[in-house]
């Protein structure tokens, strides 16, 4: 049985290491085409393909921390703060994509999306839980993830894999049309997740 769950994992990981940002560059290319930044097909099918791209970061944060071997309670502690901090952040980041794809599903126009925006973003906290503040969240929090997977006993990750996720992290933060760059250094650094995890060692009393 133990076998069998870790085989799916194993498999779920793969796809998820692909799929998050494949999607995730999809969305940076239909933002790309003309017309799709207002309500209309292009719109939807981008914010459909980023939200499926979210979620399958969920199993991506899990495989994170299955790697990780932490020292001692406090270590124990650290890794499971990140794994919060980054879900923290993936439910707000979600938010974000679910309120713009109805957003764009309701309003009839351009103008009309700006409204249902604002009407939308003067309610008291979200602007910056949902829009500014939140979603950061989950990159720092994957970030510190990537960091004990690089440098941990466990060297789950390449010591290059959280650099080539913070490069791609501000480019995106720099200009919504580095999406696509983004996603490919997303894949780089996620890739060696794909493999299976090797046994963890045995840590000395």
């Amino acid at each position: 049985m133990n076998a069998t769950r870790t085989a799916r994992s194993t498999r779920l990981t793969s796809w998820a290491v692909v799929g998050a940002p494949a999607l995730m560059a999809l969305y940076g290319g239909i933002r790309l085409v003309p017309g799709s930044r207002g309500p209309g097909p292009g719109w939807t099918a981008g914010h459909t393909a980023m939200l499926a791209g979210l979620l399958l970061f969920a199993p991506l944060l899990l495989a994170l921390h299955r790697r990780l071997s932490p020292r001692g309670t406090a270590g124990r502690i650290a890794v499971g703060a990140a794994l919060g901090t980054a879900f923290a952040g993936l439910l707000c980041s979600l938010a974000q994509i679910g309120i713009d794809l109805v957003v764009g599903l309701a309003a009839a126009d351009k103008a009309e999306q700006s409204r249902l925006f604002d009407r939308v973003q003067d309610v008291p906290g979200v602007l910056p839980a949902v829009y500014q503040v939140g979603p950061l969240l989950f990159h720092v929090g994957l970030l510190a993830l990537l960091t004990a997977a690089a440098a941990g006993r466990s060297r789950a990750l390449p010591r290059w894999s959280p650099a080539l996720v913070l490069l791609g992290t501000l480019a995106s933060g720099v200009d919504l049309a580095l999406i696509p760059l983004a996603a490919a250094c997303y894949l780089l650094a996620l890739a060696p997740l794909a493999r299976p995890a090797a046994p963890p060692r045995a840590v000395p009393a």
